[in-house]
């Protein structure tokens, strides 16, 4: 039920949305927009000083007040409506006329949600669209439970009852449902059990909650010198820019500090995270999974081939890795390339001063390879109210996509003028577009893309704005910025997820073993991967054995794998999209249009990127080899 993953997830940067809405282009108010940017240097402006054209239009949702009310009365009336099928859902028309009343309500509670949630996050300080968007979520939280009987209700039919009902004329658009409630049902317990396990919910998130609060409260960081020789304390948010510093000293006594502060806690972190692999052990084996691993895979359907593929094919290519990071350490300049060189600026500072407008042309230019269609539905965002484009005072920080089946999708914004803003222009249309065609394309149950797909069509869109700049960049150092930039997202995205993907591997095998995740145990795992991965011309510094300590990715298990295989994914995509013109491209539309009408794996390789191979790890890869020979060439340090 989607409106169940809206409220789990709170917001996402992704949520399905459709419907075609054809306005009129707004003209550009060009001297007021000037003054805004002028006037943004100073202040942040209130919401009712930000012009129409540049705020997403939340009326195609709602009109008004009393409309959003009227529709929340009417999910509330409805709910008394699903009870009564409680206990009757034995046969193929009571089912169908619950399951439709279930999508209705969830629609609807969906609409409500969004809207909300949207109209508070363009001030988060109104009091007004507070009360609303709790109003929202405590509907939602009632909607969950009202639902709640329908799935355990029918899993307690028989196996061959359910075979009947998915094969039932009278059912079929619900089959994909019941097929993977059967699916499902070697893995659900008896009613007592069923109910046993969610009490312990509670318990089973106390490993994330007390790592959030050990990470985010507790842990607290020196001061170290800027690069102005000033004392400035180390905290999360500054760990990074730090590490981005020209000066080396800087860097350095960033990264001492923090693993030093993480070495005083590794006992009670240690425990902590054993805590979470012991939690998943518990369940994979309540339910009857061979390994935590193929219970984390199982939601998806993803094969376990497709998790050791991407390991294995990731350390085939690790001499590529290995050629990038010397590189580096060439165009540092320095004799030991250390781990907190990784984000050093290679490039001079370019000054790419790109206006939203100017962001918005050379998204279009760079996407002009997805065809005509796309094209005119990316303009039909630009213009038609889905985009909400500037900061103002108490707006949401970040960016995302969202919206509600049955209108157009919004994207939210905090547009500054910089490569970077363009980049996640690209990035969230990408999302939108995916949802756009996802939901005109499907019903309202199968209309929903996963996380394991969800990344592609956003990362596809960066990619081909890459592209698009490095082929039309005449500037040396603005293109050594760029190939960089890339460059950098490879070394992040795929050998550095896939890192992470390994060592939550190899310490799940080792517990389900009966091993004890001792702090040095999981500090020379996490060791010995940063030497395998980063190879014998870098100097792996012996603090790094710590960074397992600080990555929240580990408490939400076997999740972070899908970074690299939709980076992958959205390359193989690419790269086929540039040399083989239409037929990809037309391949690629039908992904976006799939929604999740079929199985994650199966939609991808419809579209001709088969991921249970190691193919679309091996092209991505090759793009990265394309990438280092460029700077080679371009730096003249090419690295033997």
């Amino acid at each position: 039920m989607r409106v169940a993953a809206a409220v789990i997830a709170g917001l996402v940067w992704l949520a399905s949305s459709a419907g075609l809405a054809v306005w009129p282009r707004r003209a550009d108010s060009g001297p007021i927009q000037a003054i805004i940017r002028s006037d943004m240097m100073h202040r942040l402006p209130k919401r009712s000083e930000i012009p129409a054209e540049h705020r997403w239009r939340l009326e195609d949702l709602f009109p008004n007040q009393d409309a959003w009310d009227r529709e929340y009365r009417d999910v509330k009336a409805k709910l008394e409506d699903i009870r009564r099928f409680e206990g009757k859902l034995d046969n193929a028309e009571t089912i169908r006329q619950c399951f439709a009343l279930e999508d209705d309500i969830s629609l609807l509670t969906e609409r409500l949600y969004v809207y909300a949630n949207m109209r508070h996050h363009e001030d988060t300080a109104d009091p007004v669209y507070q009360a609303l968007s709790d109003k929202a979520k405590k509907l939602s939280v009632e909607v969950n439970e009202a639902l709640s009987f329908i799935t355990p209700e029918i899993l307690s039919l028989s196996e061959e009852q359910l075979r009947q009902l998915a094969n039932d004329p009278t059912l079929s658009a619900y089959r994909r449902t019941l097929e993977e409630m059967l699916r499902q049902k070697p893995h659900v317990l008896s009613k007592e059990q069923e109910a046993l396990l969610a009490q312990a919910g509670a318990m089973a998130q106390a490993p994330n909650t007390i790592f959030g609060m050990i990470n985010n409260a507790d842990m607290k960081f020196p001061t170290i010198k800027n690069e102005q020789g000033e004392e400035v304390e180390l905290t999360h948010g500054r760990y990074i820019q730090f590490l981005e510093s020209k000066n080396r000293d800087v860097r350095k006594s960033a990264f001492d500090a923090m693993y030093a502060s993480y070495r005083k806690q590794k006992n009670t972190l240690a425990a902590t995270l054993n805590a979470n692999v012991s939690k998943n052990i518990f369940y994979a084996r309540a339910r009857k999974y061979p390994s935590v691993l193929e219970m984390s895979l199982f939601g998806d359907n993803i094969p376990k081939e497709v998790y050791t593929n991407l390991i294995d094919t990731i350390h085939e290519h690790l001499p590529l890795l290995h050629r990038y990071l010397a590189l580096r350490q060439r165009l540092l300049g320095v004799d030991e390339l250390h781990m907190y060189d990784l984000f050093a600026p290679l490039a001079k500072e370019v000054d790419m001063q790109i206006t939203y407008e100017q962001a918005k042309q050379k998204v279009k230019e760079s996407l002009k390879p997805l065809g005509d269609e796309y094209l005119r539905i990316l303009q039909e965002g630009y213009d038609g109210g889905w985009i909400d484009v500037y900061e103002n005072e108490g707006k949401r920080s970040g960016a995302y996509s969202w919206g509600a089946y049955g209108t157009h999708p919004y994207v939210l914004l905090n547009h500054k003028d910089n490569l970077n803003s363009m980049f996640t222009l690209a990035h969230e249309m990408g999302h939108a577009i995916h949802s756009y065609l996802s939901d005109r394309s499907q019903s309202y149950r199968d209309a929903q893309y996963t996380i394991f797909l969800a990344e592609v069509a956003s990362t596809l869109n960066e990619a081909l704005l890459m592209d698009h700049l490095l082929k039309h960049t005449t500037d040396p150092q603005e293109k050594l910025y760029l190939l960089t930039y890339y460059a950098d997202q490879f070394r992040t995205t795929v050998f550095r997820q896939t890192m992470f993907a390994e060592f939550e591997m190899i310490i799940h095998d080792k517990a389900e073993q009966g091993e004890s995740l001792t702090p040095q145990l999981l500090s020379d795992i996490y060791y010995d991967l940063n030497v395998k991965y980063h190879g014998d011309r870098m100097h792996v510094d012996r603090d790094i054995e710590m960074e397992w300590a600080r990555i929240p990715h580990f408490y939400s298990s076997f999740y972070v794998y899908k970074y690299a295989t939709g980076f992958s994914a959205a390359t193989s995509f690419a790269k086929q999209i540039l040399e083989e013109g239409a037929p990809a491209v037309e391949r690629y539309l039908g992904f976006l249009k799939s929604g999740g009408s079929d199985y994650s794996i199966n939609i991808l390789k419809k579209a001709g990127v088969d991921m249970s191979t190691p193919q679309p790890i091996r092209q991505a890869m090759d793009v990265f080899r394309g990438l280092i020979e460029e700077m080679e060439q371009l730096t003249g340090a090419k690295i033997e």
